[in-house]
């Protein structure tokens, strides 16, 4: 069986990726958790990768005697692995856009990533106002997103961005939590997509994990010095 090596899901967006796109499309896997306790050489965190991940990073899949430790080499070994679940859209064309538009999310959007880090359990709609006042690499960002994702959800005219859910709902999942936790202005019609991506099993399931975790930690959170 697979096994999906995670840090904790309330603050790991890039665990989050795998982690949706192989419950949402019904794959088997063992999750193995990693504590966010340091990142620092000797951190149990890093100990308990050794052996695992040559980068000392999450997520990484482990099959057999196969390891992935980036999150679109992740998405692009299980498509193959399982080509009927039609992880990709099936038309080369639109194959080809939704690649493009993974590898955007995977390479770029940097300013929301950096003043807005995922905080799937908290609310901090003030200073997502301050950010969105202060930080025009994020009001970019989020056009931009609100840009693709409405022209995508228009084309398509299906609950996720290609129609059936794909690689690029499960990259942009960590998105929408982001959107949710600062509270940043976007279109009905992007609202209404969150939403969406919220309610997916995968999604829901994932959350709920995060709510679980109760596990504050004050080096994840630039904004808060103890949980609400």
């Amino acid at each position: 069986m697979l096994q999906l090596h995670i840090g904790n899901k309330n603050y790991s967006s890039w665990s989050m990726r795998p982690w949706v796109l192989l419950r949402q499309a019904g794959i088997a896997f063992e999750e193995v958790p990693v504590r966010f306790d340091s990142f620092a050489a000797d951190s149990q965190f890093k100990r308990q990768l050794e052996g695992v991940s040559p980068t000392g990073k999450v997520p990484v899949l482990v099959d057999g005697d196969t390891v992935v430790w980036d999150t679109l080499a992740i998405a692009e070994y299980v498509a193959e692995q399982f080509p009927a679940k039609h992880l990709w859209p099936q038309d080369a064309a639109l194959r080809a856009h939704a690649r493009s538009v993974v590898a955007e999310m995977h390479s770029g959007f940097t300013q929301l990533r950096t003043h807005c880090p995922m905080n799937i359990e908290a609310r901090l709609p003030d200073i997502g106002a301050l950010i969105w006042r202060d930080q025009p690499g994020v009001r970019a960002d989020v056009e931009r997103l609100g840009q693709m994702w409405s022209e995508l959800l228009a084309r398509h005219r299906g609950q996720m961005l290609y129609g059936e859910f794909s690689i690029a709902d499960a990259f942009f999942a960590p998105v929408c939590m982001r959107l949710v936790t600062y509270a940043l202005p976007v279109p009905a019609v992007v609202a209404a997509y969150v939403q969406r991506v919220q309610g997916l099993p995968g999604v829901a399931e994932w959350i709920a994990g995060a709510l679980a975790e109760q596990d504050f930690r004050d080096f994840e959170e630039p904004y808060r010095l103890a949980r609400d």
